[in-house]
């Protein structure tokens, strides 16, 4: 499978969400896109019967994750790199999510993730 799709693959932040299943049905593997669907997918193929096996370290210590968060708050990550500070600091404490309203201008640090509203129409 990774032969396969290497060739295809770009970046993590539009690549598709791809599940690996054996061909037994016994076991779902999200091989790309773990916070972008795959972990959900694979979810929902262990109705089916399939196990997931979840290898994303937030899923692994049933932490939130930053695409999660902006998921379910309906938003988009601006600066996508810092989720990789912010993912590895949510396995460790507690990330407080802070709304400021606007207008104003927000200066923030590497490790951190900033979270725009998503327009209406977007919204899933």
């Amino acid at each position: 499978m990774v032969r396969d799709i290497a060739p295809l693959l770009d970046n993590k932040w539009s690549d598709p969400a791809v599940v690996v299943v054996d061909s037994n049905l016994n076991f779902a593997i999200p091989l790309l896109g773990g916070h972008h669907g795959a972990n959900e997918i694979a979810r929902k193929l262990s109705q089916l019967g399939a196990v997931p096996v979840l290898t994303t370290a937030t899923e692994v210590h049933g932490k939130p994750s930053v695409e999660g968060i902006a998921d379910r708050l309906g938003c988009e990550i601006f600066n996508k790199q810092s989720t990789v500070a912010v993912n590895c600091a949510l396995l460790d404490q507690e990330v407080e999510v802070l709304e400021v309203k606007g207008p104003r201008i927000v200066i923030v640090d590497e490790d951190v993730s900033v979270l725009v509203r998503k327009r209406q129409e977007n919204i899933k």
